[in-house]
């Protein structure tokens, strides 16, 4: 089944969007949901994931996550990072060992299980859902992680993980489109904006979307057509852009543009481009970018230029450009000086934020800070871990093969730095930075 959604893009394509369209008046999400869950299993098990068919089905479930949380088709609500591992788990179990494995991982979980044994929560609070909520992505990136390690994925599989990846962005994209009131009708202001993200969260929305025109851009960029005509291709990625805009999120765009411009920056010194031809781009790009821009900026009455730069609706810079972040990052250090070995205990955060009175109580939105805070120097250890492990993948690999390694590097390290781990696409996409990018003729070991 996989061949055929491959060899027939376009046609998916439409389906997707016609899906987005009907779960705006049918509640048949979950339906969809639990069918997939039993077609993506019967596909690994009868295919025994000889060609990375778990990590297919992984991929795909990232790009819709958000999407099915947004239409309540979830069957939990982080049915994402559960059923992320249940494919990984299915490709360990159905799958034949194509690389060594590493215990680095299996560390770095324990190394976050120590932080439970200090977990207390007000009276009336689930200690099972506190630790769930905080510690389902970072496990599920271990999971993942292990899986990946070092395991070898040729260009063609890593392209088609992509496009399954960004196939059910366009059920999303589709979705907001006919949620969203007439443009004309809303009034502005330089915030996150619920009404162009189809009611949901628009920082989760816009984190998919800077993901879905990464991948649209990196095809454009290296010449590859996704939908077999590529101005049709640029028109998607125009349209991806200006609805991740229209969130007013800024933290998935920009995050999305960092990746981008680093992808680029090692394909042009792979192929050795003139500075003629660099130019070239750069004008394309700039032209592209400035065009959506003043669009975007027209249809919002000049918000989105406030929103960009840190001023508030009527133009006055904000005292605090990070939406009250900064202040939760305060608070984390206080905690850790307080608790520097093994931290205040997983979610105890937020708790103590609400003890203490502070102003800004909501949970943490960078998980580098909450490692610190709730893990203290146990934290720091498995930070490390993460940060250090893939710069031996990106030394060894060549220009081509590092764009994508450091991309999905940066979209991991930016992500949980404005948005933690609340989905499951930081986890995925920094496990795709460890895996070794073939050509397609080495043949495993």
């Amino acid at each position: 089944m996989i061949k055929q959604v491959l060899d027939n893009k376009l046609l998916f394509i439409g389906l997707h969007i016609v899906l987005g369209f009907i779960l705006t008046f049918l509640p048949i999400g979950k339906i969809f949901t639990m069918l997939f869950f039993v077609v993506g299993t019967l596909i690994i098990y009868m295919s025994r994931n000889e060609n990375e068919e778990a990590l297919y089905m992984a991929s795909y479930l990232v790009g819709i996550e958000v999407f099915l949380r947004m239409t309540e088709s979830t069957i939990l609500y982080e049915t994402g990072k559960y059923g992320v591992v249940f494919f990984i788990f299915l490709g360990f179990i159905f799958g034949r060992p194509k690389q060594k494995p590493n215990v680095s991982y299996v560390f770095y979980i324990l190394l976050l299980l120590i932080g439970i044994i200090f977990t207390q929560v007000p009276e009336g609070e689930s200690i099972r859902k506190n630790v769930a909520f905080n510690l389902s992505g970072p496990i599920m990136l271990g999971i993942v992680s292990l899986y990946m390690y070092k395991r070898p994925i040729t260009i063609a599989q890593l392209k088609e993980i992509l496009f399954l990846s960004l196939l059910p962005m366009f059920s999303m994209i589709s979705f907001i489109y006919f949620r969203t009131p007439d443009l004309s009708e809303l009034v502005f202001g330089a915030v996150s904006n619920y009404y162009t993200s189809g009611g949901f969260g628009p920082n989760q929305v816009a984190t998919i979307i800077g993901f879905g025109a990464f991948i649209l851009a990196v095809f454009l960029f290296i010449r590859e057509s996704m939908s077999l005509y590529i101005f049709l291709d640029a028109t998607f990625l125009i349209y991806f852009i200006y609805r991740g805009l229209l969130t007013f999120s800024r933290g998935g765009m920009v995050t999305a543009g960092a990746a981008f411009i680093a992808f680029a920056v090692f394909f042009l010194l792979y192929q050795k481009v003139t500075l003629v031809k660099i130019s070239k781009y750069v004008f394309i790009i700039l032209f592209l970018l400035t065009g959506i821009w003043l669009y975007t900026s027209n249809i919002t009455g000049g918000m989105i230029d406030n929103r960009y730069t840190g001023r508030n609706s009527i133009g006055l810079k904000k005292k605090d450009v990070t939406a009250g972040r900064g202040k939760i990052f305060n608070a984390q250090l206080e905690s850790f000086y307080e608790a520097p070995i093994f931290g205040i205990g997983v979610g105890n955060g937020k708790y103590k934020r609400i003890e203490s009175g502070a102003q800004v109580t909501a949970a943490s939105h960078n998980e580098v800070s909450r490692l610190i805070e709730e893990h203290g120097s146990i934290g720091i250890i498995a930070l490390l871990i993460l940060v250090i492990t893939p710069l031996e993948n990106f030394y060894f690999s060549n220009n081509y093969q590092r764009g994508f390694i450091i991309a999905f590097y940066i979209f991991w390290f930016l992500t949980i730095s404005h948005s933690a781990m609340r989905v499951a696409f930081p986890g995925f996409v920094y496990a795709l930075s460890l895996m070794t990018i073939t050509d397609g003729d080495e043949e495993y070991e």
